[in-house]
């Protein structure tokens, strides 16, 4: 406002008529002044973020004696459920989504075979719910905000999805890169890789052509600019 501006310009010429310690401490306060105060939806929202960054901190954490009780599927398919993610199971059409209506039956009965974990909140410390998985061959990663290379390292990495993996999406990751794509040619078994916008990825050409000389028999399709 007019008023606000001359109060601030009759404030700054006192202190540039005034001896010199007290016009550095007021050029001092003048400048705290001047700085834009953080509005309450600002505050609200930077609180809502840090909550939600540690509840889903909170979802991924691993629980091995979980693990241990109803077996590695299972736990697996809690773990995925409950940060927003999809699984189905080897002989099944329906994928499971609903946290609560996880199948019961026999330890061991139910194993994944895929996982569609489009928009969901996994992130490297929930990783080692794969360890055990011998039979998923997709894999679907799309607008997933936690994932980044080091996610794909660790994938490509694990044991039993060197051997089972045969498909595998990723798409709208914003934090892979070069790096992250590069790793993948540990999968020895993978048969087709689909990349789609992925803006980290910077060089596109030299990444395709070392995953096509460690996977010769590798289908990459690509939808990247």
């Amino acid at each position: 406002p007019p008023a606000l501006q001359r109060g601030e310009l009759a404030l700054t010429r006192r202190i540039s008529n005034s001896p010199s310690p007290f016009r550095l401490e007021s050029a001092m306060l003048l400048g705290r002044l001047a700085q834009p105060v953080r509005s309450r939806s600002q505050l609200l929202l930077g609180a809502r973020r840090r909550f939600w960054g540690w509840l889903n901190a909170v979802f991924n954490k691993v629980d091995y004696e979980r693990i241990q009780a109803v077996g590695p599927d299972r736990a697996a398919s809690e773990w995925l459920l409950r940060c927003g993610a999809l699984v189905r199971y080897q002989g099944y059409q329906k994928w499971q989504q609903d946290y609560n209506g996880l199948p019961t039956g026999p330890l061991g009965k139910y194993k994944i075979e895929a996982i569609n974990a489009t928009e969901s909140c996994i992130m490297y410390r929930g990783f080692d719910y794969l360890d055990g998985l011998k039979h998923v061959t997709e894999i679907k990663l799309q607008k997933c905000i936690y994932i980044q290379d080091e996610c794909l390292q660790r994938l490509s990495e694990t044991k039993n999805l060197q051997k089972s993996l045969l498909q595998l999406k990723i798409i709208s990751c914003g934090n892979v890169t070069d790096k992250g794509i590069i790793a993948l040619h540990k999968l020895m078994n993978l048969e087709y890789l689909y990349l789609s916008d992925l803006p980290g990825i910077r060089e596109k050409e030299t990444t395709v052509r070392i995953l096509q000389q460690a996977l010769p028999n590798l289908e990459l399709e690509l939808d990247l600019e």
